[in-house]
């Protein structure tokens, strides 16, 4: 024997409601084929004198008047949608003298008809129909409409209850209103279980808003034939029977007549009318006519109530997505700032904590889940529809293990921002405990019967309560129209800030590779000069001694020029900075022989080099053989003249005879030659025995005043200290460049050096710290991927003494607690290197 099938609620929503082959019996149902033949019949004999099974297949047109067929072809013609339902008041079908009020329809290849006697009651229904639909237009909130809804209902319609339903989210419905007949017991604030109204009626609530049940006691008319053919399709009839298990429903609760009428939102169903009464109770055909055209007015104004408040939310949303935007072109990285999107959103979307998700980083605000929980719920929100909003009251729906955390965040709203990556705004709602006012328990009992299991409705409608854990308020559905707002703003707000970012790294790509153009040009530059100045030296000089240490001088003098340039970003540098360098650098004890006279100027990048040389030979020929050699001077002059050219005048007084030189060396030619042949100036040298004078002419182009006056930059006074010996000292060289290293290694050796290190990274270099005595220390600060500072801390804490060496102009190369160190400054020559030694204490002399 096979077990009984398992009876679940979902029985109630296969029950075919639309087919019941039976109708209430206060009227007739006859249906006809195109050619007016009868084919279905209920309900006949008082109209007809026949009952229904003995006028099937006789023609609609033995009966009715050829009046009343021609006013039903009218009407058939002016059927429009397929759920059409046209109705005649007062039409004498049967030529006796008694009116009918008639509906009728297509069912299928049908033509429905149902009627019943007339009332002549219109014109007064009419009337009260105007005065209540005039009373819903003074209802400014949903509430108030609801309120004013029921109480025209219940004038209209006299039932003792008449409740108005909303339906949540969930498909459950709460009486959010009622008009009560005394001694009526309330329902107001009950909810009913989504069950209470099966899937396919609600379906059918929207096809056929009006139904009515006049007594629930009534014995059903049958739609004959009732044994054979296909069912007649009753789902727009006016006359339909209710389903059983309903009018059970209604007996558990002592409803004796029951009406709704549905409420449509939208083309969706909002709600409903729900009328009961403890008697029999029947409405005209034309009372139940306007109190369905009641039902559809009523939802009109609904409708345009809520968008009165949708529009004011809407209002403010758009409010907060233009201050989003203005926010964000002062400031993108606000978007990714929750709790600054948590003060902007929040005053149209209310929530209690919002999380931001932009490219794998998540910024938390109020109350969220913690981060590791949070990118879980993200990668759950991937799974759903991308660039959707989404939100639900219960996160756990979303992801299950949320429901471990859902007392503190149990709704969330995710707001899509950009598609790839997913990058979202969510909004979360803490849990809102609510106290359920069912009305009765929830479940349908399953009893057996002669026809095995069915479902019964429930028995008690007694109020109890449920209280209601892990979900929050539900997100509105204008709120979640301002979500798409924001979406939208957010999305064009990404989209500029991509855009703009993608300028940006258009033009920083083009700077890059202005910059590297030019970093090229200029290293070619200077490499070309440097073979020059090699070459020009080679030829003149026949000692080798002196080809290096000219040599040597030129190069140092071109790398200070460059330093002076870049310390300011390549900007116009001082001349007479440039001076007091060369004076600095060669000079010694002698520089304050140097007099500058006149007014400072600014020498453009592209002339700078050029000047640097030449007054470095101008200087270093006086100190070797003019008037710096013995005891003169030379005075220097520097004019603005009117049209923007520099004079600058070179004047040698007190030293030896001068006689001009009897061959032209390379230096001579730097002196006459560069300024004419590289700037497009004048240069004019005369070899006087009181000395030798110079006049040389830069163009304007090359020139700028200078506002203060300058000296040359603190990093260049090196004053070579004299005695400096490393004799039987061990040395330790940090230095990345092997080139460089092994030119520092024979510059230590020559300086008397019993030992010399090398090293080229901080491991290295702490491996001979610890294998070896060290005396004294050349750190290069810029080790490329680290610096020397590791190096440097360790010889500070052992008392040994070090000085850097870098190639970097920029006065913060060195660490503030390291600055105190002296520094060579890269290429550097003996002299700087003496210089920088002798800044150390002890290192002094020998």
């Amino acid at each position: 024997m096979n077990k009984p099938q398992a009876v679940t609620l979902t029985n109630c929503d296969r029950e075919p409601i639309h087919i019941p082959g039976t109708i209430q019996p206060f009227g007739f149902l006859v249906a006809t084929s195109a050619d007016w033949m009868i084919r279905h019949a209920a309900k006949t004999q008082d109209a007809f004198g026949k009952p229904a099974e003995e006028i099937l297949g006789e023609p609609l047109t033995a009966y009715f008047t050829d009046t009343a067929i021609k006013q039903l072809r009218g009407r058939l013609a002016a059927l429009g949608q397929p759920d059409s339902v046209e109705r005649i008041f007062g039409l004498d079908l049967f030529g006796n003298g008694q009116s009918h009020d008639v509906a009728l329809h297509f069912s299928g290849p049908s033509i429905l008809i149902e009627a019943e006697p007339s009332k002549g009651d219109q014109i007064e229904v009419s009337s009260l129909i105007r005065s209540s639909i005039g009373q819903l237009g003074q209802a400014t909130s949903v509430e108030a409409l609801l309120r004013e809804g029921v109480r025209q209902m219940r004038k209209m319609t006299g039932f003792d209850r008449v409740m108005a339903y909303r339906f949540g989210p969930t498909g459950a419905g709460e009486v959010a209103a009622e008009a009560l007949a005394k001694d009526i017991d309330s329902f107001l604030g009950l909810n009913y279980p989504a069950s209470d109204i099966p899937q396919q009626a609600r379906a059918l609530y929207l096809r056929n808003p009006f139904r009515i049940l006049a007594d629930a006691n009534a014995e059903v008319a049958v739609i004959e034939p009732s044994d054979r053919g296909e069912p007649l399709d009753l789902s727009m009839s006016l006359f339909r029977a209710v389903s059983p298990i309903h009018i059970e429903y209604l007996r558990n609760m002592g409803v004796v007549a029951s009406l709704s009428v549905s409420i449509t939102v939208d083309g969706k169903l909002w709600g409903l009318f729900a009328c009961h009464h403890y008697s029999p109770r029947n409405l005209s055909f034309a009372e139940r006519s306007g109190v369905e055209l009641f039902g559809q007015i009523f939802s009109l104004q609904l409708e345009r109530v809520l968008r009165s408040e949708d529009d004011l939310l809407t209002e403010r949303g758009r409010d907060i997505a233009s201050r989003l935007s203005a926010a964000a072109a002062d400031n993108s990285s606000d978007l990714a700032n929750a709790e600054w999107l948590s003060d902007t959103i929040g005053g149209a979307i209310p929530a209690d904590g919002v999380g931001v998700w932009v490219e794998g980083e998540c910024s938390l605000s109020g109350l969220t889940p913690n981060k590791d929980q949070f990118e879980r719920l993200i990668n759950a929100l991937n799974r759903e529809n991308p660039g959707e909003v989404y939100a639900t009251n219960r996160a756990s729906d979303l992801l299950s293990e949320a429901e471990e955390y859902s007392a503190k965040v149990a709704g969330l709203l995710a707001i899509p921002v950009t598609r790839t990556p997913r990058d979202y705004v969510v909004l979360f709602r803490a849990e809102e405990l609510r106290s359920v006012r069912w009305a009765g328990d929830q479940e349908k009992s399953i009893e057996h019967g002669p026809n095995g299991p069915r479902l019964t409705p429930r028995k008690s409608f007694e109020e109890w309560s449920e209280l209601v854990r892990g979900s929050s308020k539900p997100f509105t559905r204008a709120e979640l129209k301002v979500a798409e707002i924001l979406r939208t703003t957010l999305l064009e707000v990404v989209l500029r800030m991509t855009e703009k970012a993608s300028e940006q790294r258009k033009k920083a790509a083009e700077q890059q590779e202005l910059l590297i153009a030019e970093l090229n040009h200029r290293v070619r530059n200077i490499l070309a000069l440097i073979r020059a100045l090699v070459g020009q030296s080679k030829d003149r000089e026949t000692d080798i001694e002196a080809f290096v240490e000219t040599l040597g001088h030129r190069i140092q003098s071109l790398a200070s020029a460059h330093d002076q340039l870049t310390a300011d970003q390549w900007s116009p540098a001082s001349l007479k900075g440039l001076i007091a360098t060369e004076a600095e650098a060669y000079l010694d004890a002698k520089k304050d022989r140097l007099i500058v006279s006149g007014d400072d100027v600014l020498v453009k990048p592209d002339g700078f080099t050029v000047l640097a040389l030449v007054v470095h030979e101008l200087t270093t020929n006086a100190a070797k053989y003019g008037a710096l050699s013995d005891s003169g001077r030379v005075e220097i002059g520097l004019e603005l003249m009117p049209g923007g050219d520099l004079r600058m005048s070179w004047r040698e007084r007190g030293g030896p005879a001068v006689m001009p030189p009897k061959r032209k060396g390379f230096g001579t030619t730097i002196i006459t030659s560069s300024i004419p042949h590289e700037l497009g100036g004048t240069a004019e040298v005369h070899y006087k025995t009181a000395g030798m004078e110079g006049e040389f002419v830069v163009p304007a182009r090359f020139i700028m005043p200078c506002e203060k006056q300058s000296e040359a930059p603190a990093k260049f006074r090196k004053t070579a200290a004299k005695h400096i010996s490393l004799e039987g000292r061990s040395v330790l060289i940090l230095e990345d460049s092997a080139l460089i290293a092994l030119d520092a290694e024979g510059l230590m050796q020559d300086m008397g050096a019993k030992e010399v290190h090398l090293a080229s990274r901080n491991d290295a270099a702490a491996s001979i710290l610890d294998n070896k005595s060290i005396d004294f220390a050349m750190l290069d600060f810029n080790l490329g991927s680290e610096s020397a500072e590791p190096t440097a801390q360790r010889l500070m804490e052992m008392g040994v003494p070090f000085i850097f060496a870098t190639g970097y102009g920029g006065g913060d190369t060195i660490p503030g607690d390291l600055e105190s160190v002296p520094v060579a400054v890269k290429p550097y020559s003996r002299e700087q290197v003496e210089a920088a030694i002798g800044e150390l204490p002890g290192m002094a002399k020998a």
